[in-house]
């Protein structure tokens, strides 16, 4: 009796992702390292790559040309337009907005010669709940964002910012503040954000 060798299956990589992400929308231009974890919902478009040990939410927008990685954690429902890389030690948390082409860094005095492999070496970024950050800024490391700040196209964040700040300029200075529909508002009502435009009122400390 004779037995016929046949040859493995091979999967495709898009069919590999099908497999290991059910849940997302994988682009068959995008790469996505295992292990991850990608949440319900989430996409991820052309040219993309997601790096090993990343953690993303549910119902993520990832744009064209995005690196994200490795080892970074997302939230949910975060955009993330074109042109974007977010390194090692930065961290997104749900509903966070970053505009195309803003730079996220993680080394506060970089050299090509010196090889930096540990974790410990990044400074850490945070970019707290609804905060948005407009195309082409740039946020230098060790910085933490506040709840629903808003930071306008092509600022230079080189310090906190507070919640709910409206910041703008090189570097990026206050100039009023944000609801969290977005609405710029240039003072405070008795301790409060008092939005015009959709009447939410918002506690600030």
């Amino acid at each position: 009796m004779m037995t016929t060798a046949t040859e493995p299956t091979t999967l495709s990589r898009q069919e590999e992702y099908v497999q290991r992400y059910p849940d997302a929308k994988i682009h068959e231009s995008a790469y996505v390292d295992a292990p991850c974890t990608l949440g319900e919902g989430t996409q991820v478009w052309h040219f993309s790559h997601i790096l090993g040990h990343c953690t993303l939410g549910t119902g993520c927008k990832i744009g064209q040309n995005v690196v994200i990685g490795p080892r970074v954690t997302i939230g949910n429902n975060v955009k993330i337009q074109n042109n974007v890389s977010v390194y090692p030690g930065v961290t997104l948390e749900d509903d966070v907005f970053c505009g195309p082409s803003m730079v996220f860094t993680n080394v506060f005095n970089p050299r090509s010669a010196v090889v930096r492999n540990s974790d410990d070496a990044f400074l850490k970024t945070l970019v707290k709940r609804g905060a948005s950050i407009g195309a082409n800024a740039t946020i230098v490391c060790g910085t933490t964002i506040g709840e629903y700040a808003f930071i306008g196209a092509g600022s230079v964040v080189t310090k906190d910012i507070p919640p709910y700040a409206l910041v703008y300029g090189n570097p990026a200075k206050q100039h009023g503040w944000a609801c969290v529909c977005g609405e710029p508002i240039k003072a405070l009502t008795a301790g409060a954000l008092v939005c015009p435009t959709c009447g939410q009122t918002t506690p600030v400390s």
